[in-house]
């Protein structure tokens, strides 16, 4: 008999409850659709792009601008379970608040194993101060300051909400406990040890005070997923913070639709959030 390792599930049934690829036929062609693109929206850009926060190659910064006057920014963080992807290949997903009069920053960062995820949530909080001292010579006034993200990219989103200057979060199918990432597959790249794990985990550590949150969640998302951004929005609402759970008819990643389109539900989840502000 196998051992269970986390709420009832062996590693192969651990494995597959956190494996978003294999949940959803189509993630590789819509990856590579988003790819594409975003290489022509980013084309459209003299201005902005690969701004410089940090030494390593990754460590840069796509700042898009609505042209809106006292525009809020949106600091955008992408997804790929701390360990694939770039901020290259989403940048098509800033069309939508782009629409709606934010300022868009998309953060890149280096990829693990080649750094810890704490080396990696350090390189988010350089990024956030590379902003705060920098935004404004770009043109983006940082009036407001909204953060979000995707999958992994919304739990390092989640890493952000008690900085002062950030004013209200949007995370988009999180991760909020590593303990179970830390006991299946993708582990062999973060290589967490349990004081990590726990330390890492936004779940764990609510702020005592902060802004407004909105939890995004796809509907047809693989059920750990759904239950992480249930159990932090509870534990949020527990601490009397404000706390709004999205729930959407869509998978891991066709959500990421709802935010690209000018009229999707997560680009009116931002001007919601940027109301309450």
């Amino acid at each position: 008999m196998e051992e269970t390792l986390w709420r009832g599930m062996n590693r192969a049934e651990l494995d597959a409850a956190y494996n978003n690829g294999q949940a959803v036929a189509q993630s590789a062609a819509m990856l590579a659709e988003w790819t594409r693109r975003s290489a022509i929206f980013r084309s459209g850009y003299s201005a902005g792009l690969d701004l410089r926060y940090g030494d390593r190659p990754r460590n840069t910064i796509d700042l898009f601008r609505s042209r809106a006057s006292h525009a809020p920014l949106l600091v955008f963080i992408h997804g790929g379970y701390w360990q694939r992807n770039s901020k290259e290949m989403f940048a098509c997903l800033a069309a939508g608040p782009l629409a709606a009069g934010f300022d868009v920053a998309m953060i890149g960062y280096t990829l693990c194993p080649i750094i810890s995820l704490m080396q990696l949530v350090a390189e988010i909080e350089a990024a956030m101060d590379w902003l705060g001292t920098h935004a404004r010579q770009y043109g983006a006034t940082r009036d407001r300051v909204i953060v979000s993200g995707w999958s992994a990219g919304a739990h390092l989103a989640a890493m952000l909400m008690n900085r002062d200057e950030v004013d209200a979060g949007l995370l988009i199918s999180g991760i909020f406990d590593l303990e179970p990432c830390r006991l299946n597959y993708l582990n062999q790249a973060l290589r967490l040890m349990p004081n990590e794990a726990h330390l890492l985990s936004p779940l764990h550590h609510i702020p005592a005070s902060t802004g407004p949150l909105s939890i995004a969640y796809g509907l047809d998302e693989l059920p750990e997923l759904r239950r992480q951004s249930c159990e932090y929005a509870a534990r949020w609402q527990d601490a009397g913070l404000s706390a709004q759970l999205v729930p959407l008819a869509h998978d891991h990643f066709s959500i990421l639709h709802e935010i690209e389109r000018p009229d999707g539900h997560l680009v009116k989840a931002l001007t919601e959030l940027v109301d309450l502000t």
